[in-house]
């Protein structure tokens, strides 16, 4: 009787939350087509580095910024990292501040994020890049406004990417949950994030940050070193044309 082929070991992928559920679909994707598994798990970026550098051996590494798989290169722990897509940081915001901020230049926008009244929301820097690259945004306001970075930086909550972020239920985007609930009244976060959450929340409006506050984002993908037999085709396929059509698809840019 001709032999059973051994099974193939899965593979692993950690990425970014963001990637969740565009990095899910690729990698059912690519485990059918080469009859290799491919698990995954997602989170906050600098959460799963730190994970790495304890110990944890993914096999492909994709986070929302290239300094996290950057380090992991430079420490030895990983091959050098390629960009394989991009984002923008956008204002999720409630419907009734929305006309106030579509029509705001750049230091409008910024005295609109100071006012008392709003409550701004980020996800937390180091851990999560998206809270970084609101930090960046806040660096571009005191440009603006003299105080702007330390008094943005003190106003505000930290609703995703920390421990004591409050958690969506299964099924449901974090972001549109977050403003659905009314805790925050802006919620900087990624364009694709936004386009998710407006699904679920359709209410909301996203507007883009105007002028010299407009921040890109730069999404890194690395394959690990010691890196199971089959790593290296998963990342080939994830940097490839299908990989970047689903990515666009999905709100992402890709170069």
């Amino acid at each position: 009787m001709p032999r059973t082929p051994p099974a193939r070991p899965a593979l692993t992928l950690w990425g970014a939350g963001s990637l969740a559920e565009v990095l899910g679909g690729l990698a059912r994707l690519h485990a059918a087509r080469s009859g290799q598994p491919v698990e995954t798990r997602f989170g906050p970026s600098g959460t799963l580095r730190a994970a790495i550098e304890a110990g944890a051996a993914p096999d492909v590494f994709a986070a929302a910024d290239m300094g996290h798989p950057e380090a992991l290169a430079r420490a030895g722990r990983a091959h050098p990292p390629r960009q394989f897509a991009g984002n923008a940081l956008v204002a999720l915001v409630q419907p009734g501040l929305a006309p106030a901020l579509e029509t705001a230049d750049a230091r409008g926008f910024v005295e609109l994020l100071l006012a008392p009244s709003v409550r701004l929301a980020t996800s937390l820097p180091g851990a999560d890049p998206s809270g970084d690259y609101a930090q960046a945004c806040f660096a571009r306001a005191e440009a603006l406004i003299p105080g702007a970075e330390a008094a943005l930086t003190a106003r505000a909550l930290r609703l995703a990417g920390g421990p004591g972020a409050p958690r969506a239920p299964q099924g449901a985007n974090h972001y549109g949950w977050v403003m659905a609930r009314g805790l925050a009244d802006i919620f900087l976060t990624y364009r694709s994030n936004a386009r998710l959450a407006l699904a679920d929340e359709p209410a909301l409006r996203a507007v883009a940050l105007p002028g010299v506050l407009h921040v890109d984002a730069r999404f890194g993908l690395c394959r690990l070193r010691g890196a199971r037999p089959g790593a290296a085709a998963l990342e080939r396929f994830l940097l490839g044309a299908e990989a970047a059509a689903t990515l666009r698809a999905a709100g992402f840019r890709t170069t």
